[in-house]
């Protein structure tokens, strides 16, 4: 799972795997393992209706409605947004990238705009 963060903006990218386990279990997490502590990033399920978001000691947590994992699981949607106070939310299926990189793409979403 990747996230991207800019000022007041969240973004969580997750492959074909997480999505599946997402579906599965009800949450994903990864982690940052810095010096004193790790950096824990999790999306997990909910009752709730909307995406929300919460930052807890070391740990953000992505509130994502149940609804919208069961679409996210079954469904080619790339993702959904929200806002939780002042902070945009976007969770998507994450893409093999059109350039080129030496990141490990094995488990990406094929990239619709890749014409082969």
């Amino acid at each position: 799972m990747k996230i991207r963060i800019k000022d007041n903006s969240i973004r969580f990218r997750l492959t074909q795997s997480e999505v599946s386990e997402l579906g599965k279990n009800g949450i994903v997490s990864s982690f940052t393992e810095f010096v004193d502590r790790p950096f824990i990033y999790v999306i997990e399920k909910t009752n709730e209706t909307t995406l929300s978001a919460a930052f807890i000691e070391n740990k953000m947590v992505m509130k994502m409605p149940e609804a919208m994992v069961e679409e996210f699981v079954s469904t080619d949607i790339v993702g959904f947004d929200g806002q939780s106070g002042l902070v945009k939310l976007l969770v998507e299926k994450d893409f093999v990238c059109i350039d080129n990189t030496m990141e490990d793409q094995s488990d990406n979403y094929p990239n619709p705009n890749l014409k082969c």
